[in-house]
């Protein structure tokens, strides 16, 4: 299996998101390193999700990002960061973002 697998949806405007899901290894700093990159980058991030796999060695991080013209240069960073071992984009789980993002919102 590639580390990325980006396939981006030319039907896919500048204002819908991108959702990037990254398998990583679970330990202190990761998301302070894909974070940076982002930083470094001039990069927003829209949203985060982060949950632990595989009996806690790994991690699934859901990134939700609007940026989509500099989307593939970003993916290829995170695809070098160390502790990252796989970057898909995941067109297919807008409407379920949107699902959480909408029961979040009734939340607060």
């Amino acid at each position: 299996m590639l580390k990325t697998d980006i396939q981006t949806d030319p039907e896919i405007t500048a204002m819908e998101p991108a959702i990037l899901r990254l398998t990583v290894n679970n330990h202190p700093g990761v998301m302070l390193q894909i974070c940076g990159l982002f930083t470094r980058r001039n990069f927003n991030l829209d949203g985060i999700f982060c949950t632990a796999i595989d009996q806690g060695t790994t991690s699934c991080i859901w990134l939700k990002v609007h940026e989509i013209e500099k989307l593939d240069q970003v993916v290829k960073q995170l695809a070098k960061l160390e502790d990252v071992l796989a970057v898909a984009e995941r067109a297919d789980a807008r409407h379920g973002i949107r699902a959480m993002e909408a029961m979040l919102a009734g939340i607060g």
